[in-house]
Formats: structure tokens, sequence, C-alpha cells
């Protein structure tokens, strides 16, 4: 690709399964970057999709080249989904975005005027989640209130929609080995230059979300793990407590001995078992989940694997 043909702006879409709105978004999309008039460029990542996402793709790109196509071999899930439409990407400004729209592209120029104005890292913040149920921004809530808290990074309302300059972009997909990866973390991890716009989330386009409950608890444990080992100490409170609680209970028991009672505390010693019992468990499954997230690591498996791709440059990785 010539110099003169290289895009500004990238944007980059993960899509599953998006066959009814995919479509539409991208020609939305394009419409936005056709109005910010700088060379642009849209990579969209066919997260292993069951149905003719890819196949639109493929049909889009033959009319417009600069919609390029990427398909992954399976569904390797959204971080790796945007982790190959950075890998990809050639643009001086990479945003990602989804594709059902409920990330409003109309901000796309805002994110693109901070950027010129010397944020490398734009994050679209929610200022409101009422297409949520009131269940799941609870427990949206909860788990960003946490993640925040004990890692040390700002993830409050945060999304996957952002703004990254060509730097920031290198650094993901070059110095970041990871395989566990919390993107919205990563970000924020980095430490660059940053500004934030805030937007309502828009109605989805098309069917209903692909996030399941367990995904969104796997992505929180995941986001845990990566950036803090804080609930590792929770081992060791809990030991404490175990040991303040045993104190008691012998101490009840010599006083007993001592005073010729017959010592007694049927209930309090089986209450006593149950939750030594609990504490041992829960420290057994938090750190099973920091030895599953080391294996997961140490195997160094790929992130993706790309099936095919339509108008992606193959020189580039």
């Amino acid at each position: 690709m010539t110099s003169e043909n290289k895009p500004i702006i990238s944007a980059v879409i993960p899509a599953y399964n998006e066959n009814q709105g995919i479509s539409a978004a991208i020609t939305h999309i394009a419409g936005i970057l056709n109005a910010c008039e700088s060379a642009w460029e849209i990579i969209v990542v066919d997260d292993g999709s069951h149905d003719q996402t890819y196949q639109q793709i493929c049909e889009l790109s033959k009319y417009e080249p600069r919609i390029k196509g990427l398909s992954l071999s399976r569904n390797f899930g959204k971080e790796a989904a945007m982790l190959a439409g950075l890998a990809h990407a050639m643009g001086e400004a990479v945003i990602i975005i989804d594709a059902d729209l409920q990330h409003p592209p109309s901000f796309i120029p805002e994110m693109l005027d901070k950027w010129r104005a010397g944020a490398q890292i734009v994050h679209a913040v929610k200022r409101s989640r009422e297409e949520d149920s009131a269940a799941k921004r609870a427990a949206a809530y909860c788990i960003n209130q946490m993640i925040s808290g004990l890692g040390g990074i700002n993830v409050k309302n945060s999304s996957d929609f952002k703004l990254l300059d060509r730097e920031i972009v290198d650094i993901i997909v070059h110095q970041l080995p990871e395989r566990e990866r919390f993107f919205r973390g990563l970000t924020s991890w980095l430490g660059f230059s940053e500004e934030y716009i805030y937007f309502d989330v828009a109605s989805r386009q098309g069917d209903e979300s692909k996030w399941s409950f367990w995904q969104l608890l796997e992505l929180a444990i995941t986001a845990l793990t990566s950036f803090t080992s804080l609930p590792l100490r929770i081992v060791t409170f809990l030991g404490i407590t175990t040991l303040i609680l045993g104190f008691f209970v012998a101490s009840e028991a010599l006083w007993s001995l001592i005073q010729g009672q017959a010592v007694s505390g049927f209930a309090t010693i089986i209450i006593c078992l149950l939750l030594i019992g609990s504490f041992i468990m829960i420290s057994l499954g938090i750190i099973g989940e920091y030895i599953a997230k080391i294996y997961e690591e140490v195997k160094a498996r790929p992130h993706y694997l790309v099936k095919a791709s339509v108008g992606i440059n193959k020189e580039k990785k």
C-alpha cells in the first residue's frame, strides 16, 4: 500500500452472528468516515459466525475496497477478535466499535478531534444503560466497582468503544503478549494521554445480545486476575479469621476444663467446622482461578487463527 493510499483512520468491528444488521452497520459507519474527509478503512472481524456475516462482508468489499474482512477459524471471543483487527489495521488512528451500533458512530468525529488535539487514547464512557435490564445494570455496577477498586484501573461504565493512536496499537499488538486479555483494562493501564467522551447506549440493531451471564462472569474474572493479586490475599485473611475463631473456641474449652465443667459447645464446634471448610473451599477456588490463568498463558497458543480474509494486506500481521 502506497503512502498516498494509506488510511489515516481505521475502524475495527468485531462481529459474531451479525447477519441481520452487519451490512447496515458497515454502510452507516462508512458514511460517517466519508464525512471526516480523511483516508479510511473498515476491518470487520468475523469471530467464527455460523450465519452469513462473512459473506456479507465479502459482498460489500467487492463494491468498496476500503471495506475489508477477516474470518477467524472459530469463535475465539471478542477480545481475540479485537486484537486481530488491531493487528491488521493500517491507520494512524484506530477506532474499535461494535457491529450492533450500540456504540453510536456519530461520536467518531468528536473522537478524532480529541486525537488531533493530542490524545493518544480516547475512551467512550457510557452515560446511561437504559437498554439493559435492572439486574444487568446492577451486576455491571458491582463488577466495575470491584475491578476499579481492587485492580487500580478506572473501568467504571467504560466500553470497548475507543480510539487508539498508532503508537498505542503497536504496543498492544507487539509488546503485550498475554493470552488472557481485558482490553478495557489494558488501555487504562498503559498510562498515555487520555481523553473521554460520554454517550448513551443506543438500541441494539439486529437480534439479541450474544453475551451470556457466564461469559460476562468469565470476563469479570479475567479482569480481576489480570490486574490484581488482591484476591489471593483474601486467602491469608480467611486463614487469620480461622485462627482467631479457633483461639476463642480453644479458650472456651480450656476455661470449662479449669472450672471442672463438662466441655460444652457441640453446636459451636459444628459451626466452626463448617466455616473452616467453607474458607478452605473458597481459598482453593481463588487459587484455582489464578492457576487456570497461568495454565492458559504457559501453553502460548495463538490468540486467534485466520481462516480467510478479503482486502487485507497479506504482509500485515
